[in-house]
């Protein structure tokens, strides 16, 4: 996915499909909510690494991202 500098994990994760980035414990599907990183809706796995903020998370080449979904 190619997107513009200085794009979010989120908003590059809503641009790709339809912006779930978790299931919570029960299944159900999780997004970002407040687009600050308070709370901690957005979290995805980067480059191997869990429970990363994707609202707060710049893009950058190569980066793999893993969302309940789908790898980005």
């Amino acid at each position: 996915l190619a997107v513009a500098p200085g794009t979010t994990v989120a908003a590059a994760i809503a641009t790709a499909s339809a912006g779930v980035t978790r299931r919570s414990v029960t299944g159900a599907l999780r997004a970002p909510l407040c687009g600050m990183g308070v709370c901690q809706e957005c979290r995805v796995t980067v480059d191997g690494r869990a429970h990363v903020l994707s609202c707060q998370t710049l893009c950058r080449d190569g980066m793999q991202v893993v969302t309940a979904e789908a790898v980005a």
